[in-house]
């Protein structure tokens, strides 16, 4: 007979165990995974994430870094959070997480385009690539993609729609 699956009271941690919860927020639903690392993903409405994720995750509201990531995401959208502390476990190429990262440096309240982003992490001519890492960001909001606009200062490019974007930049008050 095989052992369960891993779970938080497990003797033996499976060191790649994921966690996972739905919360409610002002945009719908935002569906919540974690490791013992840091948070891994955040989905809109229930929408698949880019992330590829294992089929075996444990739901627990309670997980240390799945609360946290829940008290910081309503604090944000209560308007008493501009930043976010949750530690993050981030796969992806290097690139990636360079461009992942530097989102976080983008100050809430403005927007800078790709371009100063590719710039931002060293790479210049590396737009499109910046909007491909962009567009596979596994921690939207947290890591604020939503603050990146065209060089003209247009909307474009959001997993989460136009109109999702609109509404976290006016929420912001960047728009």
């Amino acid at each position: 007979m095989n052992p369960p699956p891993s779970t938080p009271s497990s003797t033996v941690p499976d060191e790649d165990a994921h966690w996972h919860t739905t919360i409610d927020s002002p945009i719908g639903p935002l569906g919540l995974v974690a490791t013992d690392e840091g948070l891994r993903a955040v989905s809109w409405r229930g929408d698949e994430t880019s992330v590829k994720l294992p089929d075996d995750m444990v739901e627990d509201p309670d997980h240390p870094i799945l609360r946290q990531a829940a008290h910081e995401l309503n604090e944000y959208f209560d308007g008493d959070r501009t930043s976010f502390d949750v530690p993050l476990d981030l796969r992806g190429t290097p690139f990636q997480e360079a461009a992942w990262r530097a989102l976080g440096d983008i100050p809430y309240g403005s927007t800078r385009s790709y371009g100063e982003q590719a710039a931002l992490v060293g790479r210049p001519k590396a737009v499109r690539a910046i909007g491909q890492a962009n567009g596979r960001n596994p921690v939207p909001i947290v890591l604020p993609c939503h603050r990146v606009i065209g060089a003209d200062g247009s909307l474009t490019g959001f997993g989460g729609g136009l109109d999702l974007k609109t509404q976290l930049l006016q929420h912001e008050g960047a728009l």
